[in-house]
């Protein structure tokens, strides 16, 4: 027996599952559309005229936005160096001190640019 197969099964399994709910209830749900159903979510405000392009909105929102990734993916490779920090001895050392030190750079440089500052 195959010990991948009931990785796949599962797989499988949930597959079927997520498809057959979506088809479900599409097909078993109540079908009463009116103008507020139709309309676009706006958290009960009145929505409000918006130029052709759109609203330009603040380039601190995108900052934020990549420093979340940033330090998201920090955390990302520092789990797998602290699971095997024993196996990797000094070197291991080396190398994650070199990559958190050019995080902390960054970090800092946005710090002293006024990148966190919420306004």
């Amino acid at each position: 027996m195959n010990p991948y197969l009931p990785i796949l099964a599962l797989g499988a399994l949930a597959a079927l599952f997520a498809i057959g709910s979506v088809a479900a209830s599409s097909l078993l749900g109540p079908k009463r559309y009116n103008r507020a159903k139709l309309d676009s979510y706006e958290c009960g405000i009145q929505p409000t005229p918006q130029p052709m392009g759109g609203g330009k909105f603040p380039v601190k929102y995108y900052i934020t936005a990549m420093l979340f990734i940033v330090f998201d993916i920090e955390i990302i490779f520092l789990l797998p160096w602290a699971v095997y920090f024993d196996s990797m001895k000094l070197f291991g050392l080396i190398e994650m001190v070199l990559f958190i030190g050019t995080i902390f750079v960054a970090f800092a440089y946005v710090w002293r640019r006024g990148g966190l500052e919420w306004d």
